[in-house]
């Protein structure tokens, strides 16, 4: 993850301005499965992770965007088996109840990260494991309350929890962090309603987007995302916060059913621009149920066959 502070803009080529302190869009789609083990869905059906895209037109800027994002790859499922070789990939997610303790987390990026208490201890579950070179995301649901917490770089020093970063969402509201502030990811987004689960592949529908990564991306953003960490300010890369499409046309007639849930998804919902990162590599939640077939077939689905839709109109 490139953490690389760069000038905060939030910019729409289609002159959307957005209602500070709101993700909501005004339109519900049908309701997916609750997070595992809680009754929380990941915010309200009203949310800008669920809005519908597929009437969005493409946005004046995709084939520009798209010329710069190594659309001759295939997509990349970042999660999965791992044949024996550490844990299995995928960011892991624990649940708690209110009665977990609470810890304070010291911050490298202390001025955009939320200082509250944060139920980590040793039941949590951090990304690739302690001890792991990459972005040791933790993210935790408290199922009392369904509040969300995230820290990135998540760490124990001395015996004291720290992070690069950390934020906190009630699951229940549409509330957007400042504008400027990173979260424990860099477009500032919540990671979780972002993450391919598996009870809701496996319950046969997916209700929102999905997080994706790109290498190079540009140091701006688009509502919601808060944040940007691009190392150029050329616009012919993609700001943070871009939602793609996958083309109605692209048949997945020949793909497993759990791929076509997936590839529905991305039709209806899309894929959103959220981190720096390998190109076209798209993020779900660390389970061993996760089967070979599925991410096989996901591994078919072509980066060109996606395009940037103009989400100016879901800005309230």
């Amino acid at each position: 993850m490139n953490r690389t502070r760069s000038s905060v803009l939030v910019v729409a080529l289609a002159a959307a301005v957005a209602i500070p302190g709101t993700g909501a869009v005004g339109a519900s789609t049908p309701v997916g499965k609750p997070i595992a083990g809680t009754s929380c869905h990941p915010f309200p059906a009203s949310n800008w992770w669920h809005a519908d895209i597929r009437s969005l037109p493409v946005h004046r800027s995709s084939r520009t965007w798209l010329s710069h994002m190594s659309t001759s790859v295939r997509l990349h499922p970042d999660f999965g088996p791992s044949y024996g070789d550490g844990p299995n990939y995928g960011i892991p997610i624990t649940v708690v109840d209110g009665s977990h303790p609470k810890a304070s987390v010291t911050f490298d990026y202390s001025d955009e990260s939320d200082h509250v208490g944060y139920p980590l201890g040793n039941d949590t579950k951090i990304e690739g494991g302690r001890n792991s070179s990459g972005d040791k995301h933790a993210i935790v649901v408290d199922s009392s309350t369904c509040r969300l917490y995230e820290t990135w770089n998540t760490r124990v020093v001395s015996g004291s929890w720290r992070a690069g970063s950390g934020a906190t969402w009630s699951l229940t509201s549409n509330a957007l962090r400042p504008n400027g502030w990173t979260s424990a990811d860099a477009a500032g987004l919540p990671i979780l309603p972002g993450l391919l689960r598996y009870n809701e592949v496996a319950g046969g529908y997916v209700d929102h987007a999905i997080r994706f990564t790109t290498n190079l991306t540009s140091s701006h953003h688009y509502w919601p995302a808060r944040h940007d960490a691009g190392s150029t300010s050329s616009w012919v890369y993609p700001p943070m916060g871009t939602r793609f499409r996958l083309k109605s046309s692209y048949d997945s007639s020949k793909l497993s059913w759990q791929a076509r849930v997936v590839v529905a998804a991305m039709k209806r919902y899309g894929l959103v621009l959220a981190d720096n990162g390998s190109p076209w590599y798209f993020q779900g939640e660390q389970d061993a149920r996760w089967g070979d077939q599925l991410i096989s077939d996901l591994k078919k689905i072509p980066a060109s066959a996606f395009v940037a839709v103009d989400t100016s109109s879901l800005v309230p």
